[in-house]
């Protein structure tokens, strides 16, 4: 019989864990409603990973307009996420410069923000984002859940895995180039045999991107499908404890 650890609820440790798939268009409002849409059709408390910078897309000609749109978006979102968490990120002006948030949504209120800290250089980030700080990105809780979070290209730095060591769910919202397709996979499952965690990483399904959105097990089972828009696990405290103590990496 499972042992369900101080702070988590019978509820908690069976909740559905969704991963997003979509394709942005270059209408804002658009994109909101669908994914507020795919929000809506998640299970009451899920855990839900939405594709990087899904509202706007890297829409550098159009900055301020895609910065101005992050508040009143966020404000719609949260009237959507009552009895859900939504992990996503967008761009947002701050006193010293432009950062590529992350933001956790949960039970209607916005509990965690982290900037991106490794900008993918290759796609000219360093020249209108600021850094975010890698000793920021570390563990927090959720419901009584530890849950990590890289954003995209944060993906690739072994040492940022280690940071995260004893998160029950990490969560990756990406926008992951089509003719890397195969390190997108290859690198979130190996996560989550690593880590020995659950694994969330959602990309969009724009031409340009690999459509490889995934709920990986901490045993390194995966639900992907570059086809469906919203894929789902079932999150079982029980499969991380049991690769924890039969496969001891030292990992608690």
């Amino acid at each position: 019989m499972l042992t369900i650890p101080k702070g988590l609820s019978a509820l908690t440790t069976s909740k559905k864990l969704i991963s997003l798939c979509f394709a942005s268009s270059s209408d804002y409002e658009d994109n909101l409603t669908k994914l507020i849409s795919l929000v809506q059709s998640a299970p009451k408390g899920a855990i839900i990973v939405a594709p990087e910078v899904c509202l706007t897309d890297y829409d550098y000609k159009n900055f301020e307009k895609a910065i101005a749109f992050s508040t009143p978006a966020i404000e719609k979102l949260l009237l959507h996420v009552k009895e859900k968490t939504l992990i996503f990120t967008l761009i947002e002006k701050e006193t010293n410069g432009i950062y590529n948030n992350a933001k956790v949504l949960h039970k209607g209120k916005l509990i965690h923000t982290q900037a991106k800290a490794k900008l993918f250089k290759f796609g000219d980030e360093h020249h209108y984002f600021q850094a975010g700080k890698e000793e920021n990105i570390q563990v927090f809780e959720v419901d009584g859940l530890k849950i990590g979070l890289l954003i995209c290209f944060e993906l690739r730095f072994k040492e940022l895995w280690r940071q995260l060591e004893g998160a029950d769910i990490i969560a990756i919202p990406s926008r992951w180039g089509k003719l890397r397709s195969q390190n997108f996979i290859s690198l979130t499952n190996a996560l989550a045999i690593i880590n020995q965690c659950y694994v969330i990483a959602s990309d969009a399904s724009n031409d340009d991107f690999t459509a490889q959105s995934a709920v990986i097990s901490p045993f390194g089972l995966e639900e992907r499908d570059g086809n469906s828009e919203l894929l789902s696990l079932k999150f079982e405290l029980s499969e991380i404890k049991k690769m924890r103590r039969y496969m001891d990496v030292g990992i608690s």
